[in-house]
């Protein structure tokens, strides 16, 4: 296999795997030429393989090196990456590769996300499925597609033709640590309807920044603010000074990351931005007391404008009373697993159109807490005359007490590095749940090399850890 700039990193085949699928756009819902690229690996060696109408794809080994009559191993990833990139960089990831290169310790991409997570799983599958002298049980790859935007490939695809009830899923970005069981989680659309009308007064911009985001999984029992609660507290101490009418409002990009900015628009009649300021101080103090937002700023400005196409002041009212109302952060936290959250949710995107949207990520690890939680918010839309909609539902992966495949895996990695696994539980999602749900009785782990500042431009993949997950997968492989 030729390689370009990976090119003498170890192991070559996954390094070389990993630079190919580099080179191919595979952001999500933009996945036909990555599915195709693994229907042709499969067809150059000679593999049975399955691609469905949303290019999920399935790829079966038939086993080598004595290893033919053991029992199926699955392994599981996704073909899909996340498609950040700095303001200045001129690659197009709907039509363009990456700009893949190393430093001799990490791999990474100039100017966009590596898509390491989870390219490298995809890598690893097929330099073990190329290579008939590794020693390897029969081998079911599932790769699917749209996991970053909620799973929704794990919920299409169809498994009725694996065998296999032992999965090792790839999608970890912390080598040593083994994940065992993760939240379930579903997003939540509240849509309210408001009412415009020509105002006029002064245009004032309200603006909370400079707080630090983060996942809404991995670090919501960070105690970071959120800017779209922040903005609604703003907004409701102004208006107990006077009536306001909202002509703009739009905070967060995803769901599922906590927003880092928010941004509104208002006439604010009779109120000077003397007093508007000297509740911005007051507010961003508190902000940055009450939660780990050093940086955190809640500023007003004059807008030179008289007035425009704003809300009622009855509507923005209730949108104010929306926000200020609506739960937000970690709701309960785990009785068996110390420090562990086990039900939380994200007010992720605010957005003022012909409607108000305010869109909510929910996760939780007992699924009974889930369903619980999202009732509450179909109530709160109730309760506000605004529509309420579920989407990409997906199930908890719950704690398995016997599990002979993690057996397995610490016994070989504790033989094989001289240090005990970190077996841990997570508040983010994998596919895992979904997957349990479809093969009755599934033994599962979820591991992967180290990767760093995944989702980012600053995305990065240890080399020497790669090498490291590799030999330790192959002997697990060997070993089960």
């Amino acid at each position: 296999m030729e390689t370009k700039r990976l090119a003498g990193l170890e192991p070559a085949a996954v390094f070389g795997y990993f630079e190919e699928i580099c080179a191919i756009p595979h952001g999500s819902r933009n996945t036909k030429m990555i599915s195709d690229y693994l229907v042709d690996f499969a067809r150059k060696n000679g593999l049975r393989y399955i691609q469905d109408a949303d290019n999920n794809v399935i790829l079966f080994g038939e086993g080598s090196c004595g290893l033919e009559n053991r029992p199926p191993v699955i392994l599981q990833g996704h073909m899909d990456m996340v498609c950040e990139k700095d303001a200045d960089c001129p690659i197009d990831m709907a039509t363009e590769g990456l700009d893949v290169t190393h430093d001799g310790n990490v791999v990474f991409a100039k100017g966009t996300t590596l898509g390491a997570d989870n390219g490298i799983a995809v890598a690893l599958a097929m330099a073990i499925l190329a290579d008939k002298s590794i020693p390897q049980p029969p081998l079911e790859v599932i790769i699917t597609v749209d996991e970053e935007i909620g799973l929704l490939g794990a919920a299409s695809v169809d498994l009725s033709e694996l065998k296999g009830r032992t999965m090792i899923n790839l999608d970890s970005e912390g080598e040593g640590i083994f994940t065992v069981s993760c939240a379930g989680g579903c997003t939540a659309t509240l849509s309210l309807p408001v009412e415009r009308r020509a105002v006029y007064g002064p245009c004032i911009r309200l603006v909370v920044d400079g707080l630090q985001g983060g996942h809404s999984g991995a670090d919501i029992h960070l105690n970071r603010g959120n800017a779209n609660k922040i903005m609604g507290e703003f907004m409701n101490r102004i208006q107990k000074l006077m009536p306001l009418c909202l002509t703009s409002l739009a905070g967060g990009a995803k769901d599922n990351a906590i927003p880092r900015s928010c941004q509104a628009t208002l006439v604010a009649m009779g109120i000077h931005l003397e007093r508007i300021n000297a509740i911005a101080e007051e507010l961003q103090a508190e902000v940055r007391q009450n939660y780990n937002e050093p940086e955190a700023t809640v500023q007003a400005f004059d807008v030179d404008a008289l007035g425009g196409n704003g809300l009622t002041t009855e509507s923005t009212a209730k949108i104010i009373a929306l926000l200020c109302a609506a739960p937000n952060s970690v709701q309960s936290w785990s009785q068996d697993i110390e420090g562990l959250v086990q039900t939380s949710l994200n007010l992720g995107v605010i957005k003022l159109g012909e409607r108000f949207h305010a869109t909510l990520s929910v996760r939780s690890s007992v699924n009974a807490e889930k369903l619980e939680l999202l009732a509450q918010l179909k109530q709160l839309a109730e309760m506000f005359d605004a529509s309420y909609v579920e989407n990409g539902d997906y199930p908890a992966w719950e704690y398995k007490k016997e599990s002979h495949l993690r057996d397995v895996m610490v016994e070989t990695y504790k033989a094989m590095f001289g240090r005990d696994a970190s077996v841990e539980a997570i508040h983010a999602g994998l596919e895992c749940g979904l997957f349990s749900e479809k093969l009755p009785g599934l033994d599962c782990v979820s591991i992967g090399p180290q990767m760093h500042d995944i989702h980012t431009s600053r995305e990065r993949l240890e080399i020497a850890s790669t090498e490291r997950t590799w030999k330790f997968l192959l002997e697990v492989l060997k070993n089960l």
